[in-house]
């Protein structure tokens, strides 16, 4: 049964399967027309991030979204220029100019491609799911406060026509899903925003659309260790957000298809993408957690077709029907936006009923995951203090599961003294559970012989060996012996090298 749903998910997939179906062909069409719509004022309003040309995060959103179509390990997700990336290179655009900052995209990139081959996606499995949902809460709630900038101080039509495209994307779906209900949205509010000549902002106020295609270029940058020691720290940042976004995204993506992708492709794919963008004067970035929200939940997408698309549509739109585009209404993709973050919070998770089952802990790291992320605007940020912060609850949890208990004395002397104590220890040992082992121990008062029965605990670390050291140590200060009994073999091949090693001299 498991395989035989394995085979469906792989079929759903497939390009070659899509291609044969008018049906899921003409979905990906449209997912990659409505994605490329969306695309547009995201890579203006990046690029402006990043201080560069609306240009430059224009034509990085083509050539990310068409590279990774063919590289990329996670089907029917998108990539393109992000914020995220902008914030990290923006200091290279200040302070050195643009062909620095090409120079540090493309550095970039090869960076993620030798991540990626020594393995560094397999790190996803320390990332607990309490932190998978703040990811995904706090991308909702970035990408709802990005709207907010498109409506403050607009004119009032603004909010009705907000409030029509939000009406068609909720109730369209009910009656029909033929065409993809944002991109109805959107043409209707086009259509009407021409038909009436109604004054409001449109995608054209945001900046400038290029009027030619992307060149090939070469970054006008010494080739030195001196450029290498300006770039380098920004490019490692710039790989490494662009590698956690990018994984984060994809194994969101495997959730909601019910399908398995290659983190290792998807991960050395975003650098072989990053390379290309950079030698075609784009501004780097990585996989976009609204438009493939867009893509693959709003408008059904599965393939590498709508990925590939999408960059397509989007060459197309901004070079060849730049002065239509410039035409529609911010109001129709605001709606489209909200949309997608209402359709990306786990409502469940901050459902009261969940939050009094969920552990605090749980809730915490979850908490923790949000709170970061929007205070930082860096998706990168705020995995990393929730998995930190998972890491702490989790050692303070375990800590906890260590105890010592005297099960009793044994050989009687002649004088009808105790000749030999015995203590059991229980629990996973490691530098937080075995900190207070030392102060269990009945040193003064303890017979001549002491045993400490192992046989229900595990040494996991030096600080352990190192605390076993000390309590034997205290014993032998005041003339007793200590036996260490039951180790498993893992345990007392650890006990065994380091034993006796770790004290400071």
């Amino acid at each position: 049964m498991g395989t035989a749903v394995s085979a469906s998910r792989q079929t759903e997939g497939s390009v070659m399967a899509a291609l044969r179906s008018p049906r899921r062909l003409r979905t990906e069409v449209l997912a990659g027309l409505v994605v490329a719509l969306a695309l547009i004022p995201e890579a203006i309003s990046f690029s402006i991030i990043a201080g560069v040309d609306p240009r430059v995060g224009l034509f990085a959103s083509f050539t990310m979204a068409v590279t990774i179509a063919f590289v990329g390990g996670r089907p029917a997700m998108i990539s393109a220029a992000t914020g995220a990336v902008a914030l990290v290179i923006a200091p290279v655009m200040r302070q050195y100019g643009l062909d620095y900052l090409i120079a540090t995209v493309i550095l970039a990139g090869v960076l993620q491609i030798v991540l990626s081959v020594i393995g560094v996606a397999r790190l996803m499995r320390f990332i607990p799911r309490s932190v998978m949902v703040g990811f995904v809460n706090a991308l909702a709630i970035l990408i709802f406060t990005a709207q907010i900038p498109h409506l403050l101080g607009v004119p009032w039509l603004v909010y009705p026509m907000v409030a029509v495209g939000i009406a068609i994307m909720v109730f369209l779906p009910k009656l029909s899903s033929v065409v993809p209900a944002p991109l109805v949205a959107i043409v209707l509010l086009t259509v009407a925003t021409l038909v009436f000549s109604l004054d409001v902002p449109n995608v054209g106020d945001e900046g400038e659309l290029p009027s030619s295609l992307p060149s090939w270029l070469i970054p006008d940058v010494p080739f030195t260790l001196e450029t290498l020691k300006i770039i380098a720290p920004y490019a490692l940042a710039t790989a490494l957000v662009g590698l956690l976004e990018s994984l984060m995204t994809a194994k969101l993506v495997d959730d909601i298809t019910d399908s398995h992708s290659d983190k290792t492709r998807e991960g050395w794919g975003q650098g072989v993408a990053n390379v290309v963008t950079g030698f075609f004067g784009g501004m780097g970035g990585c996989a976009m957690i609204g438009q493939t929200m867009i893509n693959v939940k709003s408008s059904g997408a599965r393939t590498r077709i709508s990925t590939f698309l999408a960059g397509l549509f989007l060459l197309i739109l901004v070079v060849g029907l730049g002065d239509i585009v410039a035409l529609i209404p911010m109001a129709a993709l605001v709606a489209v936006m909200i949309m997608v973050s209402v359709g990306t919070m786990d409502w469940h998770s901050i459902a009261p009923k969940t939050l009094r089952r969920m552990p605090f802990a749980e809730t915490a790291v979850m908490l923790v995951t949000v709170a970061v992320t929007v205070a930082t605007h860096n998706l990168a940020y705020g995995v990393i203090a929730g998995v930190l912060t998972a890491m702490v609850a989790f050692a303070h949890r375990v800590a906890h599961f260590t105890e010592v208990e005297k099960i009793g004395e044994a050989d009687i002397d002649h004088d009808g003294d105790i000749d030999t104590r015995v203590y059991k220890v229980r629990g996973e040992l490691f530098f937080a559970s075995s900190n207070d082992l030392v102060y269990q121990f009945d040193y003064v008062d303890d017979p001549r012989n002491i045993v400490i029965d192992m046989s229900d605990a595990h040494i996991w670390d030096a600080s352990t060996v190192a605390t076993l050291d000390a309590i034997t140590t205290k014993y032998e200060s005041k003339g007793k012996k200590v036996e260490i009994v039951g180790l498993d073999a893992a345990s007392e091949q650890r006990h065994g090298r380091l034993s006796g090693h770790l004290a400071g001299h």
